[in-house]
């Protein structure tokens, strides 16, 4: 999941329904014509899951692949296209909304925020000017360490769906806003919503994803993050000729939040919370409505196999996260999200504005975009890759593909270098950092922490682990050009690159491999794991 809250400006250094789609996606196969026929065939596998130099155990879940293969509709066609993903899909377009909005939200102060400050009567005044700003991370904070408690209680659904009532609400009163207080109150509303929707969002595709496809799908949310980005650039530059335009683009982020609450009307519950609040028959429908009749029986069995072992999540409770393996699971999400802000997607995103205005492109907007197309190419590249290279392995060449990229930078700052081929070597530097994170620290670290938490405390896990990164967020944001001007960028750039390389091992010594099983086979392994340790 693309979590950096910054994008670069130019500063100083210092005829069918939508519910027969959701609930049958066959339709769109029977509509590409009677020519194809489509062979899906299902293969159940043995997988292992590697840690530091260990394997997770097998569970009673993991079985030899039969003699024969059940098929289905939509897994494969007769010429090995694979469409198993296609009925999970439509939810989870849904869902990654909410990361549209998060995207939206994230550009939409990129250029505004001079003619906001000058319209209310805060110009020039810094203090108010990064208080604007830094609300909406307040807000985000908030959010984030409730959301766990609502999902547990509600559901994902109702959760995205209460979850507009403050988004919509914050965007509104921006863009009424005729003082200082009122943007204030409109940013703190919305970073409240969009604090709740980076759990929730996370939670809702890794339950309702098929376990094959659960990386792949899991990266959508990411591409809307990106898709969320570059539209508000986009309508963002007729700020920089019209100081009224703020309010318009304010105005808009109310569409998609409104398109996203109905949508969810058709969108489907997890099968996994419903198998927990004891609606069984239901859990089913779904189950065989976006994995398949042939996973009805066994999914059915590992939750509730799970649930008998580990307790309801309606039961659980924040001390919990003190306990083996919750307090494992805990650290590695609050880590990862300590170590992937503190290797300096912000930072480099706060100055790379005047990285790209060092050859020339002098226009804020313009070298936004390029660093949201950057941004947009690397969130495609993962979700072609995240289920084929595995979340370990992303996450640590992404890692080093950052480090080498912040010293890239290091060298073209430090060394006496022609001046052109020093600008266009930082230009290569920013642009492969932008595009390394994108591929793997950004929407591996959102995905693997939902799939190694339990069904028992996912929703607290998740807040936690971001509203740690909330907090991270704001200091790097708030400690960065003081400690550009005070040390230099080269030597804060070479800490960020540090900081990459630690993360890359950190991903080594603690990750364990995801790919290819379900969470309840994750679970269970990890059970076994605590218990063999005990012995």
């Amino acid at each position: 999941m693309w979590v950096a809250t910054a994008v670069p400006r130019l500063v100083s250094p210092h005829s069918t329904s939508t519910s027969q789609i959701l609930s049958d996606p066959k339709w769109i196969v029977r509509s590409l014509g009677k020519t194809l026929r489509f062979d899906v065939r299902y293969r159940p596998r043995r997988f292992k899951v590697s840690g530091a130099k260990k394997e997770l155990p097998e569970t009673e879940f993991q079985r030899e692949e039969p003699e024969s293969e059940p098929s289905s509709l939509l897994e494969k066609s007769s010429e090995g296209v694979d469409l198993g993903w296609l009925r999970a899909f439509p939810h989870v377009a849904i869902a990654s909304m909410a990361n549209f909005l998060f995207g939206y939200h994230i550009g939409v102060m990129n250029g505004p925020i001079v003619s906001i400050a000058r319209e209310l009567g805060f110009e020039g005044n810094s203090i108010l000017e990064g208080l604007v700003v830094s609300i909406f991370i307040a807000g985000a904070f908030i959010g984030s360490i409730s959301a766990g408690s609502f999902v547990d209680k509600l559901g994902c659904r109702r959760v995205f769906q209460i979850d507009m009532v403050p988004l919509i609400l914050g965007a509104l009163l921006s863009a009424q806003a005729h003082s200082i207080d009122e943007i204030l109150w409109g940013r703190f509303l919305v970073g409240l919503g969009i604090g709740v929707n980076t759990v929730v969002v996370p939670i809702y595709i890794s339950e309702v994803a098929p376990t094959k496809y659960r990386g792949s799908l899991g990266t959508v949310s990411q591409i809307g993050t990106c898709l969320g980005i570059i539209l508000s650039l986009f309508l963002g530059i007729p700020a920089e000729d019209n100081p009224h335009w703020w309010r318009t683009i304010f105005y808009m982020a109310c569409v998609p939040g409104f398109l996203l609450a109905c949508g969810m009307q058709f969108a489907v519950d997890s099968p996994r919370w419903l198998c927990k609040v004891g609606r069984l028959d239901d859990a089913k429908v779904v189950v065989r409505n976006i994995w398949g009749e042939s996973e009805v029986n066994k999914a059915i069995e590992e939750f509730q196999s799970v649930f008998k072992n580990d307790g309801s999540d309606m039961d659980s409770g924040w001390l919990e996260l003190l306990e083996d393996p919750h307090s494992r699971v805990a650290f590695i999400g609050g880590t990862l999200f300590v170590l992937q802000q503190f290797a300096g997607i912000n930072g480099v995103l706060y100055y790379s504005s005047l990285t790209f205005q060092s050859v020339g492109i002098s226009r804020g907007a313009l070298a936004s975009l390029y660093v949201g197309f950057t941004n947009f190419a690397g969130a495609l590249c993962a979700s072609y890759l995240m289920d084929k290279q595995g979340r370990q392995t992303l996450l640590i060449a992404s890692y080093l593909g950052m480090a080498v990229s912040m010293f890239l930078i290091v060298y073209s700052i430090s060394f006496p270098l022609d001046e052109d081929f020093s600008h266009n070597l930082s230009i290569l530097g920013t642009i492969m950092y932008i595009f390394t994170f994108a591929i793997g620290a950004g929407p591996a670290t959102g995905l693997i922490i939902p799939e190694l938490s339990s069904n028992r405390t996912r929703g607290k896990i998740m807040g936690f682990s971001f509203s740690v990164h909330w907090v991270c967020n704001f200091l790097v944001g708030l400690f960065f050009l003081e400690l550009a001007e005070k040390f230099g960028v080269a030597t804060v750039y070479a800490g960020f690159g540090s900081v990459s390389l630690l993360s890359a091992i950190f991903a080594y010594s603690f990750i364990v491999e995801t790919k290819g099983r379900s969470l309840e086979e994750i679970e269970m392994s990890l059970k076994s794991n605590r218990s063999s340790r005990a012995k």
